[in-house]
């Protein structure tokens, strides 16, 4: 039999590394599987004219029904939502893939998931809502924001 010396200084080590170990692998594996993705933070360009802004952010997979753009001031808000997209079943033709997939089909593995985004920002000027415009096209959203004219106000004196 063999026998190793253990000084009480390892002793305490050891049991420290222990419990660092145990909390680690604790706090892995016991949070909950969220059942919705995580609001994405797009990142935005944004340009400047004597007229207005131009910004455009990446939102891939969004429909132009999924996308609320609202405008408060110089505060701008954009909100859209990606749903996920079906998977065509394992047997369909070309022609069929565009199709939801039978109940009887499985899923092997989903990657594709519904997708939230969400950013808001601040400008330096006003805008004027009735004049900007919001485009989508293949994942691109472009908002033409026009700023608006300076209204110069006297108050009365008493």
């Amino acid at each position: 039999m063999f026998i190793v010396p253990v000084s009480r200084r390892a002793a305490v080590r050891a049991r420290h590394f222990d419990r660092l170990f145990d909390t680690a692998v604790d706090q892995l594996f016991a949070q909950p599987v969220a059942d919705t993705a995580p609001v994405r933070r797009p990142a935005i360009d944004v340009t400047e004219s004597d007229r207005g802004y131009v910004v455009t952010l990446d939102v891939p997979g969004v429909t132009r029904e999924d996308v609320k753009v609202s405008i408060d001031g110089r505060r701008v808000s954009i909100v859209a939502e990606a749903r996920a997209a079906e998977a065509p079943a394992a047997d369909a033709t070309a022609a069929e893939a565009t199709e939801t997939p039978k109940p009887t089909d499985r899923v092997i593995l989903r990657e594709r998931a519904f997708a939230s985004y969400a950013r808001s920002f601040t400008l330096q000027s006003e805008i004027d809502q009735a004049s900007s415009q919001a485009k989508l096209d293949n994942g691109v959203l472009t908002l033409t924001l026009v700023k608006r004219d300076p209204v110069a106000t006297q108050i009365s004196v008493n």
